[in-house]
């Protein structure tokens, strides 16, 4: 592993049992290899069941690993659990798709974020309170938002708070799986440019989930594509959005819709043209 680098994905494997006598495992993911540097953002694009969550669940632990190597930061924590997994929450955290369902709707606020602060902390519950206050903002929310429950926001302010939470220790990485795909279009917008300020501000580096291609060239510096649980294509955003060489990127890449109507036909046909000969 490069020095550069604060996640190592090395030859990852994960089967789920079949039930049934003498059938084979279900192989989910198959041979995945990758790196993300510090500060950087890679993402992980295709479609639904191609492996993309199990991956980033993988990283989390919750998800069995089956064969190969997940290394944070120069250490191996594969098959970690218990005391020694949520140790890694200063180094590594997660923002979901759903930002109701990763808060808990009885807290307000200021107790859902002073959780990951108090936790092995020696910070006086005053020092807590300031550093909840600087938190909320610097993702773009009123102090007085500690006081509020999760009900009390809209969808992109909750998403705000969720993302508050996931930097709260300063992590190293943090999963990002599907973070916008619930948001309208122009709170997804504000929601990627507060995390790139983040990335700028706190150096921290995002394994970025997405079926999202559009989201993905304007945000990530490298994208992976997977297929049926295998890296089909990978380089830099740019690339394989403009110039995708595989079939299956070329397929996504052709059915991702553009506002203009005109390139929406354009891409339509090359859809159709793509599918004829593959």
């Amino acid at each position: 592993m490069t020095g550069t680098s604060v996640l190592q994905i090395d030859g990852l494997a994960v089967r789920y049992p079949t039930r049934g006598f003498r059938k084979p495992p279900t192989t989910v993911i198959e041979d995945v290899s990758f790196e993300v540097g510090r500060a950087e953002t890679v993402a992980l694009v295709g479609e639904s069941g191609s492996g993309k969550t199990t991956i980033g669940r993988a990283v989390l632990g919750l998800t069995p690993v089956s064969g190969g190597r997940v290394v944070l930061d120069g250490r191996d924590i594969t098959h970690l659990t218990g005391r020694a997994r949520r140790l890694l929450s200063s180094d590594l955290q997660a923002i979901f798709q759903n930002p109701y369902g990763s808060l808990n709707p009885a807290l307000p606020v200021g107790r859902t974020l002073a959780e990951p602060l108090l936790s092995g902390s020696t910070r006086s519950r005053h020092e807590v309170r300031e550093h909840i206050s600087e938190l909320l903002r610097r993702v773009g929310l009123p102090e007085d938002a500690a006081d509020r429950y999760p009900a009390q926001f809209s969808g992109g302010q909750r998403q705000r708070v969720a993302i508050a939470r996931a930097v709260a220790r300063q992590p190293k990485l943090i999963i990002c799986d599907e973070p916008t795909s619930a948001l309208d279009v122009t709170t997804q917008a504000a929601a990627l440019e507060l995390l790139s300020e983040l990335q700028d501000t706190l150096g921290c580096a995002y394994l970025f989930i997405t079926h999202d291609l559009a989201v993905v060239k304007e945000f990530a510096a490298r994208t992976l594509v997977l297929q049926h649980g295998r890296i089909v294509e990978e380089g830099r955003s740019t690339d394989v959005c403009d110039r995708p060489q595989h079939a299956y990127t070329q397929r996504l890449v052709a059915a991702a819709p553009v506002p203009d109507p005109i390139a929406q036909r354009n891409r339509r046909d090359q859809r159709l043209a793509v599918e004829a000969t593959s």
